[in-house]
C-alpha cells in the first residue's frame, strides 16, 4: 500500500481530481482489519475521504473512481487508523514466540463479500532475535499472526515512513508531516538530511516550523538553519524566545548568523528590510 501514496485519483472521464495521501483501515480486535478508504489530497490541498466502494480501479500509477466524492475536509474517527501516518514502523509481536518484528508495510485484497481487508503485513525481525534467528529478516504474515498492531501511533519509527515518503516534494513531506504524531515526527526529522529538514521548514506554516525546530536539539537546530535561505532563517528565529535564538545565532556559521542577525535588524515593513532581504537571496543563490 505505501506505493499508492502519492499515486494520482481520476474520475471516470480521465480528469485529475487529487492524489493519494493516505489509506484508512478499521483494526478490529477479531479478524483481518479492514480498509475502508483513501485520504486524498485535492487541488487546494484540501484532503477529503474516498470510500472504497467508490473505487472502481487500482492500477499502477492510478485510481480510478465513479466520480462521486464528498468534497467535505476529512477528519480522523478515533476508530480509524492511518496506514502511512500510524501504523509504518509499529512493532508488533509475532504469535510463535519467535520475538518482536516491525510493520514495513501491508497489503489489501478484496474479498468475495467486495470488502477490501488487510490480508498480509509485510515485516522485519527486530535488531535481536532469539534462537539464532537471522537479524534484520524480511517476510510476510498474516494480521492474525501478531498482536500489538493497535497499539499506540507514539510508537512509530521512521525508517518505512520515510521510504515511503523520500521521493515527495518539500511541500508534500511539510504536509505529511504535519499530521504525524510529534514523536513520528521527531524521528522522520531525525533522519532527514539537513538540506532536505531545511527544504521541509521552509514549506511548512512559520508556527509549525518554530515548534519543530524548538524541538531539534541546539547543534541540529544551528545546522539546519545555516543552510536555509537568510530570510527564511530569520522569521524562524525572530520567533523563537530570546535566549533561544541568541543560542542558535551563537552556533551557527558566522557569515549565515550575521546575514540572519542583519535581517531581523530591519522591520519585514520596510523598504530597506526587502531590498536587503532580496540581496542577501541573491547573493545565497550565487553560492
Amino acid at each position: 500500500m505505501a506505493r499508492l501514496i502519492g499515486t494520482s485519483v481520476f474520475d471516470p472521464l480521465g480528469d485529475a481530481v487529487g492524489k493519494v495521501h493516505d489509506v484508512v483501515v478499521l483494526l478490529q480486535m477479531r479478524g483481518e482489519p479492514r480498509a475502508v478508504g483513501f485520504v486524498i489530497e485535492v487541488s487546494s490541498r484540501r484532503r477529503v475521504f474516498l470510500p472504497l466502494s467508490r473505487v472502481t480501479a487500482i492500477e499502477p500509477g492510478a485510481v480510478i473512481t465513479t466520480g462521486l466524492m464528498n468534497i467535505r475536509r476529512f477528519t480522523q474517527r478515533h476508530v480509524e487508523t492511518l496506514v502511512v501516518g500510524e501504523l509504518l514502523d509499529r512493532v508488533v509481536t509475532m504469535r510463535d514466540g519467535s520475538g518482536n518484528v516491525t510493520v514495513r508495510d501491508v497489503a489489501i485484497e478484496r474479498d468475495r463479500g467486495m470488502d477490501w481487508k488487510v490480508t498480509r503485513l509485510f515485516v522485519q525481525r527486530a535488531s535481536t532475535g532469539p534462537l539464532g534467528l537471522r537479524r534484520g529478516e524480511t517476510f510476510t504474515v498474516r494480521p492474525e499472526e501478531v498482536t500489538g498492531l493497535a497499539a499506540s501511533a507514539d510508537q512509530q519509527g521512521a525508517t518505512a515512513l520515510l521510504a515511503t515518503l523520500e521521493d515527495l516534494k518539500a511541500a508534500d513531506l511539510a504536509d505529511v508531516m504535519r499530521d504525524l504524531p510529534q514523536d513520528s515526527q521527531m524521528r522522520v526529522a531525525a533522519e532527514l538530511t539537513d538540506e532536505r529538514l531545511a527544504d521541509v521548514l521552509e514549506e511548512l506554516g512559520n508556527e509549525d516550523a518554530v515548534a519543530l525546530l524548538s524541538r531539534l536539539e541546539a547543534a541540529r537546530a544551528a545546522d539546519v538553519l545555516d543552510v536555509m535561505q537568510p530570510d527564511d532563517a530569520a522569521d524562524l528565529v525572530a520567533d523563537l524566545p530570546q535566549l533561544k535564538a541568541a543560542e542558535l545565532l551563537g552556533l551557527m556559521e558566522p557569515e549565515e548568523a550575521e546575514d540572519v542577525r542583519r535581517l531581523m535588524a530591519y522591520d519585514d515593513y520596510t523598504a530597506g528590510g526587502l531590498i536587503d532581504r532580496k540581496s542577501t537571496r541573491l547573493n545565497s543563490s550565487h553560492w
